[in-house]
């Protein structure tokens, strides 16, 4: 399996789609009636979310602030298997809505303001990638500078997808792919759009040391200026009319990926012009990503709540502490457990795994009790912040969103899987003990009248 690498900034895009009836009584502005709201990753997000459903191992490196849409966009990356490196970052995560009836877009809403982002996670994913795609959107994810020492340092072809707010590309990348206006605003380019994307894309190439760089002409194609004077023409194999969100992510995707596979870089682009050209014609965004199954209302019980307290916490340089279980039947073990996290910081955020996850880690007749009294019975405790169900098997998308400063595991754990992740954003991971001859398992066999199944665990 084809191993990529994403460095980039993350946004959440979404889609308002409804229908226009009458015009505002107070304004000459046309009133949309919201009929569907279709939420995914943006940027980078996005570019991780396209390599990932042609079936690549991708992770995603990118920064995240602890909000609800930081949220919504690590179980949106984690559902469709696209692991994360995430550096932290002050403020909000950005957002992009677009207002839109008949398909048409009427308005874009941005909001969020980003922030300042934190040192960089281990980088050794770059090192161990068979090629790297650079998706930037100017928000600084591309000009951390351990980010850049990592890209500038790994062995692998890098492709660059430029921002007019970002930095140059890292000298030495395989491919870079500026859009044609991108180019003229960059070089001050001018004649018809071919001459312009010559002149530019090669002005470029030598600015930026790069191998290649092609410039995405739209329906057109690409125009692709490496080694001679001469430019490569890659013409679109057929006009495609449609939603063209995106296409620049799916046009540098496919070109990362091709160079992964071994492709020369005339063949990547080539490759590249065909999925972005299909992308469109297929329908763009909305029909290249399935949506996700509707999570039940409890889903994202307390990421609101949670992301508040997390980030007002830090704020007075306090201590955010993290645990997580099934709690299936609330006991006094659990109780010991809850309140010696709660010890170790400024407040405690409970990762509750849903009804859906703890059937799959301890069967169809487990849990006793619903998500939804769960996370009630915790909440209720005295030692205990907020609640935040997650649908995974493990809490690892929850975690990366949330960042505690400590996790805590209760039990007699020689090791806790989570460690690493936890440390990669310099958090620490605890064991407290827990009482003896309190295991949910147990006390179930116990009430049931059953011998315990060898091996259970609270």
């Amino acid at each position: 399996m084809t191993r990529l690498v994403i460095v980039g900034d993350t946004l959440l895009d979404a889609d308002v789609d409804g229908a226009v009836r009458r015009v505002a009584p107070d304004a000459p502005a046309p009133v949309l009636d919201q009929e569907h709201v279709a939420e995914r990753p943006g940027g980078a997000g996005l570019a991780a979310l396209l390599a990932a459903a042609d079936g690549h191992d991708v992770t995603l490196v990118t920064a995240l602030a602890a909000d609800a849409p930081a949220a919504r966009i690590t179980a949106r990356l984690a559902a469709a298997g696209v692991r994360l490196c995430a550096l932290p970052v002050t403020g909000t995560t950005p957002e992009k809505i677009r207002l839109r009836a008949d398909g048409r877009v009427l308005l874009r809403l941005d909001r969020g303001e980003g922030g300042d982002i934190g040192p960089a996670p281990d980088l050794d994913c770059l090192h161990t990638a068979d090629a790297i795609l650079v998706s930037d959107y100017g928000r600084g994810v591309a000009a951390h500078p351990e980010v850049r020492a990592a890209l500038t340092a790994a062995k692998a072809p890098i492709v660059w997808d430029p921002h007019p707010r970002g930095p140059a590309p890292v000298p030495g990348v395989r491919l870079a792919t500026p859009n044609a206006a991108e180019v003229r605003t960059a070089t001050g380019a001018g004649g018809t759009a071919l001459a312009a994307a010559s002149h530019g894309g090669h002005e470029l190439r030598r600015r930026w040391r790069a191998a290649a760089v092609a410039v995405t002409t739209g329906a057109a194609g690409a125009v692709l200026c490496h080694s001679g004077p001469t430019p490569l023409v890659v013409p679109a194999p057929a006009a495609a009319d449609g939603d063209t969100c995106g296409a620049g992510d799916r046009f540098a995707a496919a070109a990362a990926a091709a160079l992964a596979s071994g492709a020369l870089v005339t063949e990547a682009v080539q490759a590249a012009v065909a999925a972005a050209t299909a992308y469109v014609a297929a329908g763009g965004v909305a029909a290249a990503l399935a949506p996700p199954p509707a999570p039940a209302e409890p889903a994202r019980h307390g990421h609101d709540d949670a992301g508040r307290l997390a980030a007002e916490v830090r704020a007075r340089g306090g201590t955010v502490v993290a645990t997580g279980g099934c709690f299936d039947l609330l006991h006094a073990g659990h109780v010991a457990t809850l309140e010696a996290a709660r010890s170790l910081g400024d407040c405690l955020v409970v990762l509750l795994n849903s009804d859906a996850s703890v059937r799959g880690l301890k069967g169809p007749d487990r849990p006793l009790n619903d998500q939804h009294d769960r996370a009630r019975l915790l909440a209720a405790l005295g030692c205990v912040d907020a609640v935040v169900v997650f649908d995974e098997a493990t809490p690892e998308a929850a975690l990366t969103w949330l960042r505690p400063d400590v996790w805590v595991k209760g039990g007699d754990y020689d090791t806790v899987p989570e460690s690493a992740l936890v440390a990669g954003w310099g958090g620490q991971t605890v064991i407290v003990p827990y009482l003896d001859g309190h295991s949910t398992t147990t006390m179930i066999a116990a009430a049931r009248g059953s011998r315990q199944p060898e091996g259970a665990t609270r």
